[in-house]
């Protein structure tokens, strides 16, 4: 086996085992979208899940440390994620919350939760900034690989996996030959090789053993097979952790569905850059946390759904739309962003398309005024704007002004737009903000604070903005501290 830093590995968040506790927390926090989480808050959701008997705390005090970890949790799991003082749900979050009771259907929906959970994490640390994988992704491969029998044992993990940095089918594979040479050690050598570096392999251990794998286990992902004892490990002073040579193998009816995810969503992808000089954060965090997948939706038969997973798509339906060599009009984004527009009351929005024409054109209602809206991207991000070309655009429809909607550029673009009647949307900003309209049953959604921002922000990226709209009408305020 090759060497490697020991040091670094894979940290997964270990508050709580409990899956019953963070969803009935989620819960909780659901039915409080409109109230502040005063300490009083807070120290009444500790006392109801008190009362449920799932909080045990052996202060008398009762530390609200443990609401935030809790809440971390949430934030781990790809449940939703914090921003500032707000809380705000994705939209699988939304969909596990909305199936409970249908345990065929929120294990799929938990699945693919994890499916879009990277390293590192967008939102809660440990995870060294080096480490750029899908995680879960690559587990969930390695549990259908037949040269492994299906299975993955606590051994292997701790010895080899929680250090993999990044996968490509080349390493995989060298992957697989060490997990085959890992199964032919003998129970000494195995203790042998964690004596180099106990703590680290014990912290592995505790962390999938302790916390992990009882996760996937309540959350009917995983059966678990407990082997018997290797050795016991050192964990601080006075504590020891058990080695067993346990296993786990996916459960047979996730199989099909697990496979749908890796031949649509592969192990191998590139997870989002998080330090994307084009893009603010917090816009960054909403399309990580915007992973909505059609194949779930066919999977469990949420047909209601479909509209939201359509908004959401608009990121990709852009890439896709600007990547069309062939230049077909009819391409899915233009329809699914003119649906979008289409959402507000009082805009009309009418697809155009075609050279010497802006994308969309829309009527602004209210005011009786038009505007224009083009989709603008690259196969890497957006390096330019022609802005003169974008103004006769405008003025042949009579546009007030032009929203272009992409999903990244470089800082540079802001250059090509200044003193214009411009502004820029990233697209993962725009399909959050609907999506949010939608699963809280707004019926009209109103124009005229997007016509607001734009007069009063000519020539700048308004996705900021529009985020705290976002963050303001559907976040659940809180006082939440951020953990590092």
């Amino acid at each position: 086996m090759p060497n490697r830093i020991k040091t670094k590995k894979w940290v997964i968040y270990r508050h709580t085992n409990d899956l019953s506790l963070t969803i009935t927390l989620a819960q909780l926090l659901k039915s409080s979208n409109k109230g502040v989480l005063s300490k009083r808050k807070k120290f009444e959701l500790l006392m109801q899940l008190r009362e449920m008997g799932l909080f045990n705390e052996r202060n008398d005090d009762f530390p609200l440390d443990s609401i935030n970890h809790n809440i971390n949790h949430l934030v781990y799991y790809m449940f939703g994620y914090k921003y500032e003082d707000k809380f705000l749900f994705s939209p699988l979050g939304n969909l596990y919350l909305k199936r409970l009771g249908q345990k065929n259907k929120i294990n799929k929906i938990f699945l693919t939760q994890l499916w879009g959970l990277q390293f590192y994490h967008p939102i809660i640390g440990g995870t060294d900034e080096s480490f750029n994988l899908y995680p879960f992704r690559l587990i969930f491969k390695l549990l259908r690989d037949e040269r492994i029998g299906n299975e993955l044992q606590t051994i292997e993990v701790i010895l080899l996996l929680v250090f993999v940095k990044n996968v490509t089918k080349e390493t995989y594979d060298e992957l697989i030959q060490n997990i085959l040479a890992i199964r032919k050690l003998r129970d000494k050598k195995i203790i042998e090789i964690i004596k180099e570096d106990e703590h680290v392999y014990v912290n592995a251990l505790y962390e999938w053993d302790y916390y992990l794998c009882k996760i996937l286990e309540s959350a009917g992902l995983i059966n678990r097979d407990i082997g018997n004892e290797v050795c016991r490990l050192q964990h601080g002073t006075n504590t020891t952790r058990i080695l067993r040579r346990n296993k786990i193998r996916l459960t047979d009816e996730l199989i099909r569905y697990c496979d749908i995810l890796l031949n649509n969503y592969p192990y191998t992808s590139i997870p989002i850059d998080l330090n994307d000089s084009g893009r603010m954060k917090i816009d960054i965090i909403k399309e990580i946390y915007g992973f909505f997948p059609k194949e779930l939706l066919v999977e469990i038969g949420a047909k209601e759904e479909s509209r939201k997973q359509k908004i959401l798509e608009l990121p990709r339906l852009i890439d896709e739309f600007s990547n069309n060599e062939e230049g077909k009009t009819w391409s899915p984004f233009e329809q699914v962003l003119t649906m979008g527009f289409n959402m507000f009351y009082n805009v009309e929005a009418r697809r155009i398309g075609g050279p010497g024409n802006t994308d969309i054109e829309c009527l602004y209602i209210t005011l009786k005024e038009k505007f224009a809206v083009d989709a603008k991207s690259t196969k890497n991000k957006l390096s330019s704007l022609n802005s003169g070309r974008l103004r006769r655009h405008r003025n042949k429809i009579g546009g007030q002004y032009t929203i272009i909607v992409t999903p990244r550029y470089t800082p540079i673009v802001l250059d090509d737009i200044s003193e214009s009647k411009i502004v820029i949307l990233l697209a993962s900003t725009f399909a959050e903000f609907l999506y949010n309209c939608i699963d809280n049953n707004i019926k009209e959604i109103d124009y005229s604070i997007f016509n607001d921002i734009i007069i009063n922000n000519f020539s700048t990226d308004i996705s900021d903005k529009v985020s705290n709209i976002t963050i303001e009408r559907f976040g659940i305020k809180s006082t939440l501290r951020e953990v590092a």
